[in-house]
């Protein structure tokens, strides 16, 4: 057999029991522990760590392709939004179509468009030419406004305008004014029960020029017409149907809540001219009068002639009326009766702004001559008409007589087919006076002034 020898025993080893770990190194290689010294792990600075092993990271191919459309969607929306800011309009010029950026303005369209128009001249005051080309470089109307050039810069174009450019204006130099007011006139046309203002007067005005360059003085003459007044006279005629309007005059007095009863017994309306002063002693009649369903207006402070006071009196009395049925009935008129039925055409120059219509009468009862009941109801109802105001007295005086012949007046008026209705009620049924006149109230345009009487016209009535 050969002569070796081997390395490792041949006998059999017993089986190895494996310690319980307790985390420290095998004793033969263990050292000694110094106080305050700390066992490092291996995992916690020295030997190999354990690698994880994973496998390859997978990428998204589909992310450039988002990113690309997100680009492409944000540069589509700025350039839809340049594109919206930029974009081309269509308006008229000179009668044809013409396209221009939004926004854009005449002066940019004019550069735009090189147009050949010719500037206006500079004017002297007495219309030599001062400069050739000196006046204004273009006339420019957009929508038919005409447009200074100083604002041609300025004025914006959105589409759809009708713009006209062409020559220039001639303009004039510089220049001092010297003005004269133009007063207007008064004229009362017409006839009937029913006065009113048809036509606001307007002042006019004339001019002296006198040139800043030229130095020449010019009578330029009236630059704006007056416009005259005109105060309209004209009765009521219903479209169609039967109606008059019975109106009481001087009241309140201690007959009116008797005559308010014999109208509501027989469903009949009436419109009572109030005087300023009877009301200081009986204000609660003229809320009941509104409270029947009748109408209240002003009699005037009181019992005076008009046409006889100055103006400062005049717009006294008639303010004062009018305030006084307006505190005791809660509503406000501009409807004056006058006494006597007196309103001259000064009166309306002095007073027009004060005053909606003067209501005077088409059919005149006379009771006030206490001629007794029965000839009351004849002068009213063998005279009637379609449309007419009838005057009638509420006064101590006549009040007795009055209430015996109120309830036959109305009755045979009634028989004869009439209706009984207040002034503003009577007024209603004349489309065209309707539109024309406001029983509450008095509208003076901002640009209006009260007229001047012609020397001759002074001191006339209506």
């Amino acid at each position: 057999m050969p002569n070796y020898t081997t390395s490792y025993s041949t006998k059999g080893r017993k089986p190895h029991k494996r310690r319980a770990s307790t985390g420290q190194l095998p004793r033969a290689q263990q050292r000694a522990r110094r106080p305050g010294e700390r066992y490092l792990r291996h995992t916690q600075g020295f030997g190999r760590a354990k690698r994880i092993m994973r496998g390859p990271r997978r990428r998204d191919s589909r992310r450039p392709y988002v990113i690309i459309a997100i680009g492409c969607a944000a540069l589509l929306f700025v350039a839809s939004i340049v594109w919206y800011v930029n974009r081309n309009v269509t308006i008229s010029l000179n009668g044809a179509d013409a396209s221009v950026r939004i926004n854009s303005s005449i002066e940019t369209l004019i550069a735009d468009q090189e147009l050949s128009v010719r500037a206006g001249d500079l004017l002297a005051v007495d219309d030599s030419v001062l400069e050739k080309r000196g006046g204004e470089a273009y006339s420019v109307k957009v929508n038919g406004r005409q447009i200074d050039n100083d604002d041609l810069a300025t004025t914006k174009l959105t589409g759809g305008e009708e713009v006209e450019i062409g020559d220039g204006r001639d303009e004039y130099e510089e220049h001092d004014i010297e003005a004269t007011v133009i007063e207007p006139s008064l004229t009362v046309e017409g006839s009937g029960a029913i006065s009113y203002v048809e036509t606001w007067g307007v002042p006019g005005r004339s001019e002296v020029w006198t040139g800043k360059v030229s130095g020449k003085t010019e009578d330029r003459g009236v630059v704006q017409e007056a416009q005259d007044c005109v105060v309209r006279a004209r009765s009521v005629s219903p479209d169609s149907g039967k109606y008059v309007a019975l109106t009481f005059d001087e009241g309140p007095s201690s007959y009116t809540n008797e005559i308010l009863g014999i109208l509501a017994e027989h469903d009949a309306k009436a419109t009572f001219f109030l005087q300023g002063d009877r009301l200081l002693d009986n204000r609660a009649a003229a809320s009941t009068i509104v409270g029947a369903g009748c109408e209240v207006a002003s009699n005037g402070m009181s019992d005076t002639d008009m046409s006889e006071l100055s103006a400062d009196d005049l717009r006294s009395q008639l303010t004062e009326g009018f305030d006084a049925v307006e505190g005791a009935a809660g509503v406000s008129t501009a409807a004056l009766r006058p006494p006597y039925g007196l309103f001259s055409e000064q009166n309306w120059a002095d007073a027009m702004d004060l005053v909606g219509a003067v209501v005077t009468w088409n059919l005149d009862s006379g009771d006030y001559l206490l001629p007794g009941a029965d000839q009351v109801v004849d002068n009213v109802v063998g005279s009637v008409g379609n449309g007419n105001i009838i005057l009638l007295t509420d006064s101590e005086t006549t009040g007795e007589q009055l209430l015996e012949a109120l309830p036959q007046i109305i009755e045979q008026l009634q028989d004869e087919g009439y209706t009984l209705v207040t002034l503003s009620e009577l007024i209603a049924t004349d489309e065209e006076m309707a539109d024309a006149v406001d029983l509450t109230k008095v509208e003076m345009p901002e640009d209006a002034v009260l007229p001047q009487l012609n020397a001759d016209d002074e001191g006339e009535g209506e």
